[in-house]
């Protein structure tokens, strides 16, 4: 099998990367980062590798759900991706496009650019391509995220400042770790899934206050309300939307295990 994937320099991507070269049965990993768009001639490139692969892992995008800048949000989130996936629909591809679960939001809808970029480009490959899989990621976290800075997990966070503070309105977030989030993303290519929707998450919505804990880090709130505005306090992932015979192996206990001894194994 070859593979074309965009974004394997970020968080998700290096480590879905990571693990397809070393998978039986494919053959050529072909990447493609952020600034392709910025080449002379990226249209014409950009068809001849989604012609000479058998499928697309569509990872690569602006992270940042705090971003004002809409008309950058949607150069990278959704002009890219309007043209890869037009691309993968007239050379008969598989796409798996790593969406988010900022897209419906806690009223239905999205509350930030963020949001509302994954769901336009989410839509249009669903209703474009015939091989679709869109997979909606709740809040990851483990090895890889280390560049992230204000976008890292609050483990990540809480750890390289050893303690944290935490506005009020008690957020809870369903974690997912890194390995669980890898294995749903290349799932559909080896796996008879049916093209749709689907979420990749724990299935269950854990407290900021539970992280910390875990991580046995020092917390306190702050007095003041320091929540950003388009905050979004609540996910959890619908396990019914969850692919058919897969499911995360980690909870929370045994991915913030697993992720403290990396930490504490590797020096900063």
């Amino acid at each position: 099998m070859r593979v074309l994937i965009t974004g394997s320099e970020g968080f998700i991507g290096k480590n879905v990367y990571r693990k397809l070269v070393s998978t039986e049965g494919v053959t050529t990993v072909t990447s493609l980062e952020k600034d392709y768009m910025n080449h002379i001639g990226w249209e014409s490139t950009l068809s001849k590798c989604v012609e000479d692969c058998d499928a697309v892992l569509h990872i690569g995008a602006i992270s940042d759900t705090m971003l004002k800048d809409a008309n950058e949000m949607m150069k990278y989130n959704y002009i890219f991706s309007k043209e890869l996936f037009d691309l993968a629909q007239i050379y008969d591809k598989k796409v798996v496009y790593s969406s988010s679960a900022a897209n419906t939001g806690e009223s239905g809808t999205p509350s930030n650019i963020y949001g509302w970029s994954k769901y336009i480009t989410e839509e249009y490959g669903c209703l474009r391509v015939n091989d679709f899989y869109a997979l909606r990621y709740f809040n990851v976290y483990g090895p890889g995220e280390e560049h992230k800075d204000k976008m890292a997990s609050v483990a990540y966070q809480a750890y390289l400042k050893g303690e944290f503070k935490l506005f009020g309105g008690k957020p809870k977030r369903d974690f997912v770790y890194i390995d669980d989030v890898v294995d749903a993303t290349l799932y559909p290519l080896f796996n008879n899934v049916m093209p749709g929707v689907y979420e990749v998450g724990s299935g269950e919505a854990r407290s900021f206050e539970d992280v910390l804990e875990l991580m046995d880090i020092p917390f306190e709130y702050w007095h003041e309300n320091k929540t950003p505005k388009g905050y979004q306090f609540y996910t959890k992932a619908n396990k019914k939307l969850f692919m058919d015979n897969w499911k995360p192996i980690y909870s929370l206990e045994k991915g913030i295990s697993k992720y403290k001894k990396y930490l504490n194994g590797k020096s900063l």
